[in-house]
């Protein structure tokens, strides 16, 4: 079946892998992140980076596809990213060596400003979920064919992606599992699945995705 491109655009920490999980199951060939141009021409589901940070750009380099915001309730959001990006500040802002450049690109593009002391402001949090939830909505706006913003953690939210992409609802599969619970990230490492895609050629990427 040939299927246009569905890109996952919330934040990290607001179910992306949850989400992902649920497309293998639904039968779609899904990346959660993608780093090589082989991984965006195979996958047909992709979230995470460097999606939520270039979902414009791939807007327009992938026509007719559908992009899904994931909200997540603020006061349970930032306790979450803040773990999320302690961890992962080192990396994120070293010279020499550190994160690949498009997860350094993204993160530091869409979290402005980054520093421990910003990591540790609920204010600074907030204003960066807000910034990124508003650019999307106003990006597709007129578009409510193209964009579903749902939160995984609501009753409905399975039922209504899809009915977004016209499929039909699985027997047995009626909400998101929850993944990556306490702070954890490696969910998705230990999913074993034949529509899993790799984000990159073996742990290499390539320089440009798209």
């Amino acid at each position: 079946m040939n299927r246009n491109r569905i890109f996952i655009i919330g934040l990290p920490r607001t179910g992306t892998t949850s989400v992902c999980n649920a497309f293998l199951e639904l039968g779609y060939k899904t990346a959660h992140t993608a780093y090589t141009k082989q991984c965006f021409k195979s996958a047909e589901v992709i979230a995470d980076t460097p999606v939520f940070n270039d979902f414009e750009v791939l807007d327009k380099r992938f026509p007719h596809s559908k992009f899904i915001y994931l909200e997540r309730e603020i006061e349970l959001w930032i306790p979450s990213i803040r773990q999320l990006l302690q961890r992962m500040f080192n990396n994120l802002t070293r010279l020499d060596g550190g994160f690949n450049p498009h997860i350094k690109r993204c993160y530091l593009y869409t979290f402005n400003n980054l520093t421990i002391d910003n990591i540790a402001s609920d204010a600074y949090l907030e204003q960066q979920y807000s910034l990124h939830f508003k650019k999307a909505k106003r990006y597709f706006e007129h578009r409510p064919a193209d964009f579903l913003s749902i939160d995984i953690s609501k009753n409905t939210s399975f039922e209504r992606l899809c009915m977004f992409l016209d499929c039909e609802f699985p027997e047995g599969l009626s909400n998101f599992e929850k993944m990556n619970i306490g702070g954890k990230v490696t969910a998705w490492n230990n999913i074993k699945h034949p529509l899993k895609v790799a984000s990159t050629a073996n742990g290499k990427i390539d320089k440009v995705i798209y």
